[in-house]
């Protein structure tokens, strides 16, 4: 089930023609198929398990992440210099060169003891550095960290709520929310309602990443999560390379966009070397990167209109998937009307006794009048060359 939050515009770009028209046999090499073994990012710790340190590995091609969003053709247009992003999850490190003079920390959110917040922040924002092809998607944007967990990465709805609160208060004009949890509705809807008054678009996974240990049965099926079900909330689950999900990854309940989240590489907590992780958190960080990419190049944009625009140039399929170069290139054919806050509509099904009748009509009428054309056709353009298609004498 996926909520008919965005209306779907007509806009036309070059990258839409050229995806629609060839498909790749093979994904190109990327960080993933390096032969370089990363560590795997964690979304929560133990009460004593050790902080995640620096990695002591590279990843030394490009992500496969690069090709799929077309990067290189979209930091042509712009790499979100002038936009402020905040990162609600573990807290960022500070002393992460790849995000080095462009993050501000609030409160305690320099320290980032699971390297969740860390790794999603540089999915967004991390510069090229020197031996390895990672890069954020928006490259040159600012980050204002802020924790939306404890040190350990255990949260609630309440603690979120509060912490979008402070994003908003601090002017980021995207707010990347890192979890998705099941409580605390009301606090949410209050705090998403004073970001978007304050012109904050808000971005939040479907899912969490993991299912909590022990969950089974039910608790297995799509539900609904928070943020990311409210209405203002672009709601994103995860697909890989081969635009599947990962087996037993938690079912997305009402997603608005897919994007790249499985095998993905980005920073640690400290030093220069990499991470991989898989979750619906890190193609949400991609798409608020992706956002970051549209409010740079059109800062007349509202936040409504950047997510209905992101939603608008996506790729067609079952659930949207993200095109952040069709975002900053489509041209629009009429004004963009935010009806994110519409009901879910249900369309007809195409093959029901009634629409069929209808549309062997529509189809025997269309034959009927070609035959008609043609008989005119046949009978005029003869006479017409004996006149040499001169009107006839009166």
């Amino acid at each position: 089930m996926r909520r008919a939050r965005y209306p779907r515009h007509p806009f036309i770009s070059a990258a839409a023609v050229a995806c629609c028209l060839t498909i790749s046999a093979a994904p190109p090499a990327s960080a993933a198929d390096d032969p370089v073994s990363l560590p795997t990012v964690r979304t929560a710790l133990g009460p004593d398990e050790p902080c995640a340190g620096p990695s002591a590995e590279t990843a030394r091609a490009a992500p496969w992440t690069r090709a799929a969003l077309s990067l290189s053709r979209a930091w042509q247009l712009t790499q979100g210099s002038g936009v402020l992003v905040a990162v609600v999850d573990t807290g960022v490190g500070a002393d992460v060169p790849a995000l080095q003079g462009r993050v501000t920390h609030v409160g305690a959110a320099q320290r980032d003891c699971v390297g969740h917040g860390s790794f999603a922040a540089g999915l967004i924002a991390a510069a090229p550095g020197p031996g390895s092809g990672m890069a954020g998607v928006a490259p040159q944007v600012r980050v204002l960290a802020v924790r939306g967990t404890d040190e350990r990465g255990i949260t609630n709805g309440p603690a979120l709520a509060t912490a979008i609160r402070q994003a908003a208060d601090g002017g980021a004009k995207v707010i990347y929310v890192a979890r998705a949890v099941l409580d605390g509705r009301a606090e949410l809807t209050k705090a998403v309602e004073y970001a978007s008054e304050r012109d904050a678009l808000i971005v939040a996974p479907v899912a969490p990443d993991v299912l909590p240990r022990g969950a089974t049965g039910d608790q297995a099926a799509a539900r609904p999560y928070f943020p990311a079900f409210l209405p203002k909330v672009v709601s994103v689950v995860d697909h890989g390379p081969d635009l599947a999900r990962p087996t037993n990854a938690p079912e997305p309940f009402a997603a608005d966009l897919s994007a790249p989240g499985d095998a993905v590489v980005s920073v640690g907590p400290r030093g220069a070397g990499h991470y991989i992780g898989s979750g619906s958190s890190f193609a949400a960080a991609n798409v608020a990167g992706a956002a970051a990419l549209v409010r740079a190049r059109y800062p007349e944009l509202s936040a409504d209109q950047t997510a209905a625009r992101l939603a608008s140039t996506a790729y067609p399929a079952d659930i949207p998937r993200l095109d952040p170069y069709a975002g900053l290139t489509a041209v629009a054919g009429g004004d963009v009307v935010d009806r994110r806050a519409e009901p879910a509509r249900v369309d007809p099904k195409p093959d029901t006794a009634e629409g069929s009748r209808r549309t062997a009509l529509v189809v025997a009428g269309a034959a009927l009048l070609l035959v008609l054309v043609l008989g005119a056709a046949v009978a005029i353009v003869p006479r017409g060359r004996a006149r040499s298609w001169r009107a006839a004498d009166r």
